[in-house]
């Protein structure tokens, strides 16, 4: 009787073949999770896609909501102002020309800034200077940890809204989202009540709570 014994060169073809046996089915038969990693990678880059395409080309809807305040400039300490074509930071306080009609759209932080006097938008040129213009232009908010905001033009990237310490604005490639030139606050003109804001939660207290029972209970009798 012959010996089961296979010589080495035997058994490590035998071996080399399952390997590629396994391979194969392996590449015609991928496991489930790689599949679903696949699907949800796509899902996730559709929606992407789709949200870059909104907020470059948004509708009517997503253009609703308006806000009217004053942007506080960190270098300064005065407001943003629009006087037609001439944009500075040495607005007061509840000045005409300090009050910004800001328009918001539903998805991602894009805004426009429009003066509510002078009816002229911020915007930057190609060469990242500000100017005022009465066509529309995008910046995006940026939430900053200081409670401040900083904003870049939509258009070019990198670009921010900046004023130095005398007002002046400041070209585009000469700021960061880091300078103190670029921070803002957002604020109410003094005696400006937001029409968001009129209708506040009122306490009910343990007296008006009796007399509503007392109130009920002689409408009842």
């Amino acid at each position: 009787m012959l010996p089961l014994v296979l010589p080495h060169c035997t058994l490590l073809l035998a071996c080399v073949l399952w390997l590629s046996h396994c391979l194969g089915l392996l590449c015609l038969h991928p496991p489930a999770s790689h599949s679903l990693l696949q699907e949800s990678q796509q899902s996730s880059a559709d929606f992407r896609i789709y949200i870059e395409n909104h907020t470059r080309n948004p509708d009517d809807l997503s253009r609703k909501q308006v806000r009217i305040y004053q942007l506080y400039s960190r270098t300064t300490g005065k407001h943003v102002q629009i006087m037609g074509k001439k944009i500075n930071a040495n607005g007061d306080d509840g000045g005409k020309y300090a009050l910004l009609v800001v328009e918001t759209e539903t998805f991602g932080s894009h805004i426009r800034i429009k003066g509510k006097e002078s009816e002229h938008y911020i915007c930057m040129t190609e060469k990242g200077k500000i100017v005022g213009r009465v066509s529309e232009c995008v910046f995006v908010e940026e939430f900053l940890e200081n409670n401040y905001t900083a904003l870049v033009s939509a258009k070019y990237k990198g670009w921010y809204l900046g004023f130095n310490r005398k007002g002046r604005p400041k070209k585009g490639p000469q700021t960061t989202q880091k300078q103190q030139e670029a921070h803002f606050m957002k604020r109410q003109p003094k005696g400006w009540v937001d029409p968001l804001e009129e209708f506040r939660f009122t306490t009910v207290t343990k007296r008006t709570r009796r007399a509503r029972r007392l109130k009920s209970n002689a409408k009842r009798n």
